[in-house]
């Protein structure tokens, strides 16, 4: 019996539902599921400059942990490039540092630093809004 995964920390949660290729006439590939672990990956590598060292700290996993995540991550977006596949968030087994809230009106992402703000989107004020958790 394989050992249980551990949860690996995601700062923020992405800030996409999914891509489609622009002008593919093929349709018939299931999409690309992108774990919100394997975009962390991602953002900190390549987006944030960050080493593996570094972004596996962030993650709380190990570097070589970080480094299959990160190569499955980069096989999933050259797949979905190549072949013209879709690609959509998926929540994986990750966890957020901060509660995030998605707001149902204007559909933004944020994390609440305030009492103030609790309550209502910061962006368009609406009271409709929901904790972003696994099953979201």
């Amino acid at each position: 019996m394989p050992r249980p995964k551990r949860l690996r920390k995601v700062v923020a949660p992405p800030s996409f539902k999914g891509f489609k290729p622009y002008g593919s006439k093929e349709h018939s590939k299931p999409p690309i599921e992108l774990f919100y672990e394997e975009y962390e990956a991602i953002k900190l590598a390549d987006y944030d400059h960050l080493n593996q060292l570094e972004a596996s700290e962030i993650m709380g996993v190990s570097r070589p942990t970080f480094a299959r995540i990160y190569t499955k991550a980069r096989q999933k977006m050259a797949l979905a490039l190549v072949e013209s596949r879709e690609i959509i968030s998926v929540f994986g087994n990750a966890f957020f540092d901060k509660d995030w809230f998605q707001c149902k009106a204007c559909h933004s992402k944020f994390n609440l630093p305030t009492e103030m703000d609790q309550g209502h989107c910061p962006l368009c004020q609406s009271i409709e809004i929901n904790e972003i958790k696994p099953n979201n």
